[in-house]
């Protein structure tokens, strides 16, 4: 293994929770090098959760493993897991569609339920609210320094029996792209959509192209403008929006230095949509 600890979690840094993982980790290996990847995720938030391993893993070394607890469900029949990924990074997190993104995207080649009866925090037992600490952090520090195989996990599950959340897919039809707002780019505002830049692409596209860009929700339209296509937020006027392509190769929407969620109240996930058309420029002699 790497030695490498990677934790994320709806906690925020206001109490001693995330503090209480880093000291069980620390007491399974004092050598153990823990990092976060964030502890923001807004609160119960399943989904973000998911996209935010989605966002990082990749980046880091073979056999990192990372802790993942946004967790609704604590002290219920949900279980615990730890999942391999093609990638081979590890992924300690409850069985509730934290790993979503990364079976469509990257691949999960096995999985294992955690045995707490083994991988458990000693005189832990009688809690059943903190299993970020006592049973993910536990068991996240094991495995990261060794002291487990991931064979000691726990029993093995099928990859296709753990719990996913609903995706959908941008398509291009009748020359118009309809997708996701997956995600924000939460501290510039900016809006990142499950459209792939090779899709967009086969609008036949080049900086300064035109679009049509409308935005709803399940109840409203939100938002329609016409925005050009840019490389960076620099090809448009300061306060102007602008389509371009964001650091995960997907189409990102913004405001050249402002926040284009707080412009127009404009959240993430499956029910809010976005509609891209390209904008046909029709000049005369």
């Amino acid at each position: 293994m790497t030695d490498c600890l990677v934790i994320q979690t709806d906690f925020g840094l206001s109490d001693g929770a995330v503090a209480a993982m880093y000291g069980v980790a620390l007491n399974v290996d004092r050598a153990l090098k823990i990092y976060d990847l964030t502890h923001e995720i807004p609160q119960y938030n399943i989904w973000e959760a998911s996209y935010r391993l989605f966002q990082t893993i990749t980046y880091w070394p073979e056999n990192t493993v990372f802790i993942s607890v946004v967790d609704p469900g604590v002290g219920s029949e949900r279980k615990s897991i730890v999942a391999k990924t093609a990638t081979n990074h590890y992924i300690v997190t409850p069985d509730n569609g934290t790993i979503t993104h990364i079976q469509k995207y990257i691949g999960i080649e096995e999985v294992r339920e955690i045995d707490e009866h083994v991988n458990r925090l000693p005189n832990s037992g009688h809690s059943y609210t903190f299993h970020g600490r006592d049973v993910y952090a536990y068991t996240g520090a094991r495995l990261a320094s060794g002291k487990i195989r991931f064979q000691e996990v726990g029993p093995a599950l099928s990859t296709e029996s753990v719990v996913k959340l609903p995706l959908t897919e941008a398509v291009l039809e009748n020359g118009t792209i309809k997708g996701n707002i997956d995600v924000l780019d939460v501290r510039f505002g900016n809006l990142w959509t499950n459209i792939d830049r090779t899709l967009f692409l086969q609008f036949d596209v080049k900086y300064g192209d035109t679009f049509e860009v409308t935005i709803e929700n399940s109840t409203r339209h939100v938002y329609k403008n016409i925005m050009t296509f840019g490389r960076s937020f620099a090809d448009s006027h300061l306060g102007e929006p602008l389509l371009y392509v964001n650091s995960l190769d997907k189409i990102g929407v913004a405001i050249n230095q402002g926040s284009f969620a707080k412009a127009y109240h404009i959240e993430a996930g499956l029910k809010w949509k976005i509609t891209i058309r390209k904008v046909v420029d029709i000049s005369y002699n």
